[in-house]
């Protein structure tokens, strides 16, 4: 079922569309999945006029956007046409942050198939569960910027 959901998400215009109408914010701060597959996702936000804040760096709800991104877009894959369905819901972040947003940013989260064998295991028991991914995002230098652990919640829409 990901592979369907991944070819979608890496058909560009499809997907740009999906966050125009979806996620505005996201959309016009210029937040884009870099690369997907079943394990990981990369996503990146630049610094730009519509980004930043105040002091000359990128806002830290943008590079929050990001980081979610990067886990939800694996969240959605693992449970795309699921049978049964899966509800997903972020239930607690925490960001750590290093250093100034002040170009591009990419945040890459590389705990997809933890994340598909839980969201399996909250299939079969039809127990929410809470899976904890983390999305680490580095500058342009490889510098670490700033660490998101974003917690979801899968549960199995049993009828």
């Amino acid at each position: 079922m990901a592979n369907l959901f991944l070819s979608l998400v890496e058909q560009r215009w499809k997907f740009n569309l999906f966050l125009l109408r979806q996620l505005p914010a996201a959309y016009f701060s210029g937040v884009r999945v870099a690369s997907i597959s079943n394990d990981s996702c990369t996503v990146t936000v630049p610094f730009k006029w519509f980004s930043q804040n105040p002091f000359r760096s990128t806002y830290f709800a943008c590079l929050a956007m990001a980081a979610e991104m990067s886990t939800g877009i694996l969240a959605m894959a693992h449970t795309y046409q699921s049978k049964p369905g899966v509800s997903m819901l972020v239930t607690n972040l925490h960001a750590r942050y290093f250093k100034k947003a002040t170009d591009v940013t990419t945040f890459v989260c590389k705990d997809g198939e933890a994340m598909r064998a839980v969201i399996e295991t909250a299939k079969q028991t039809g127990e929410g569960i809470r899976f904890t991914a983390t999305s680490v995002g580095r500058n342009l230098a490889g510098e670490i910027v700033a660490e998101f652990d974003i917690e979801w919640s899968f549960k199995a829409k049993l009828h």
